[in-house]
């Protein structure tokens, strides 16, 4: 690799056209820049700069160079800055934005092992609609968002991204949870936990049962992914969630995930954060640590955006 002081006089004599000013800006002697540039042109058996009458012009050999080289400063001062970030990182605060089912289950696991390793970093869990991620994101209100189906932005700049869809969510003892997959059908003699109409989820699931032509009077609705989540532990009762709602419960054996054959169409789950930002260190390792709690459920690549959720209460 190059040496980092040759990087720069390469750097500055590109950029100024002349070894004379490059060693009055970097304080070196110019006999020492032309002396390691002409080192370097030997080594690479041809030239980087064309001499010219009034000063230096990069030739194609040397245009190439001098975008790694650009590059590799830029990725150097990254990384110097995110060192001395190290030494801050003992405090502040990290905003996320998120869904009610996501903050219960993967952000608070990811939270609270990011926290294990850095005590003195305040984590704040809010949870909102998809449209007010995008908002609290897009204002600065929230470090990162994750929610399903955030639609695209060219304020967002996209962390981790995958495809899931609603499935069959019962407990480990319910017949259902013996069954690869599920037909809509079967779900129908069971209890079912629906969610209110002020979801979005709502008219999803209604229109899965509508379209398979399937009668349904729900045992209980509710706005709340927790109560879903309770209930079907609880007996025989059936939830429709994603098995990113469920992560913690798949985890510890207490809720089963079985996909509904043609059923319900494909969700995004979207991890963001607010594009061209000045991200603090805290928040890029704690989005880390949301992917990783996130991957174990990995179920497909993400392929397209749709609206999964208008309220809270996702």
């Amino acid at each position: 690799m190059l040496h980092s002081r040759l990087l720069q006089y390469i750097d500055e004599v590109a950029r100024l056209g002349s070894i004379r000013a490059a060693g009055a800006r970097l304080h070196v002697a110019p006999s020492a820049i032309n002396r390691q540039i002409l080192l370097l042109e030997a080594e690479l058996d041809q030239p980087l700069f064309e001499r010219l009458p009034r000063g230096m012009r990069l030739t194609p050999a040397g245009e190439a160079l001098v975008a790694h080289i650009r590059q590799t400063l830029r990725q150097y001062r990254e990384t110097v800055a995110d060192i001395r970030d190290l030494r801050a990182l003992g405090s502040g605060e990290v905003v996320i934005a998120t869904m009610t089912g996501l903050a219960s289950s993967v952000v608070a696991t990811a939270a609270s092992t990011f926290r294990a390793r850095h005590p003195q970093v305040r984590i704040s869990i809010r949870t909102m609609s998809t449209l007010d991620i995008v908002a609290a994101i897009e204002n600065s209100e929230a470090d990162l968002g994750l929610g399903f189906n955030i639609p695209s932005s060219t304020q967002l700049e996209v962390c981790w991204q995958m495809n899931t869809r609603l499935g069959v969510v019962v407990s480990p003892h319910h017949p259902l949870a013996q069954s690869d997959t599920v037909p809509l059908a079967r779900c129908t003699p069971f209890p079912l936990i629906l969610a209110d109409r002020s979801m979005v989820i709502h008219g999803i699931v209604a229109e899965a049962f509508a379209n398979a032509d399937l009668d349904i009077q729900p045992a209980f609705h509710t706005n709340s992914i927790e109560t879903m989540k309770r209930l079907a532990m609880s007996g025989e009762a059936i939830a429709f969630l994603s098995e990113f709602d469920i992560a913690e419960e798949l985890r510890d054996g207490r809720l089963v995930f079985r996909p509904v054959r043609d059923a319900f169409s494909v969700n995004i789950i979207s991890l963001v954060r607010r594009e061209k930002h000045a991200h603090g260190l805290a928040g890029l390792l704690l989005a880390d640590e949301i992917g990783t709690t996130l991957r174990p459920a990995e179920p497909r690549p993400a392929t397209r955006v749709e609206d999964h959720d208008g309220r809270a209460h996702r």
